[in-house]
């Protein structure tokens, strides 16, 4: 059987390769804001939408991080990218994880944007009801834009934010992401990874503080480094769209 391709999106001309993907929230279009600063003549990016989301929506799957990553990499070969580097927000900053412990020859250096970490992510039971019923609970979703952004912005954002993830997910795949970023655990995977890895934290991140990534991905990765997005949460693609841009490509251009 033919491996299907995920839907993406192309931007740039450049010589260094970025497949970019978005988060539990919805499809790659999150990435909008940053398209104006992109430098295209220095990168090619690939914004792509993982099964069930945005116009891979049609697309069934077990909703897994090995699964995403096998995606990847099979979206990377049609592309004829033997090396390249990712980007991944939120629960594809996990994937990101994965594919540094799996497939590292072929990366050349890796971004988790807000990233969850390879490990179980615990939950008290109030934050664990509020994720685990966003599926089907649109208000949670915003609820939770609103938490982990420090509830800093104005309702229409928010209004905007419950929109797009509606739009652009499928509510079975939104529910089994959730498992995948929340409950799968390869930490022993990662552990001693040699990918160059960049964490991205927004200071008013309530979910993905910099100290759980101190914690985790930068003593799991050698070569991880760390930088704190100031006055942004867990959306810096929307929230900072020109400081996100400019700290990764400075990021890749030393790859």
């Amino acid at each position: 059987m033919t491996q299907p391709i995920l839907a993406h999106e192309i931007i740039g001309e450049g010589p260094e390769k970025v497949i970019v993907m978005g988060g539990w929230l919805g499809d790659h279009t999150v990435f909008q804001p940053i398209y104006h600063w992109l430098d295209r003549a220095t990168f090619t990016y690939c914004f792509a939408d993982p099964r069930g989301y945005g116009d891979s929506k049609s697309m069934v799957g077990n909703y897994t991080n090995a699964e995403v990553a096998g995606d990847v990499m099979t979206l990377a070969a049609m592309l004829g990218w033997e090396a390249f580097h990712y980007i991944g927000h939120s629960m594809m900053g996990k994937v990101a994880q994965y594919l540094s412990a799996h497939y590292s020859t072929h990366l050349k250096s890796v971004i988790g944007v807000t990233p969850v970490p390879a490990s179980a992510v615990p939950f008290d039971e109030e934050t664990q009801k509020l994720f685990a019923t966003a599926w089907e609970v649109p208000a949670n979703r915003g609820t939770i834009c609103m938490i982990t952004t420090g509830n800093r912005y104005t309702k229409v954002w928010e209004r905007y934010m419950v929109n797009e993830s509606l739009r652009t997910t499928h509510p079975d795949a939104y529910r089994k992401y959730f498992k995948m970023w929340s409950a799968e655990d390869f930490a022993a995977e990662v552990n001693g990874c040699e990918v160059p890895f960049l964490a991205i934290t927004g200071e008013h991140d309530a979910a993905i503080t910099t100290a759980l990534v101190e914690s985790t991905i930068l003593q799991w990765f050698k070569k991880a480094e760390l930088h704190v997005m100031s006055n942004a949460g867990h959306y810096p693609m929307q929230e900072v769209p020109i400081q996100l841009v400019t700290v990764c490509e400075a990021f890749m251009n030393r790859f």
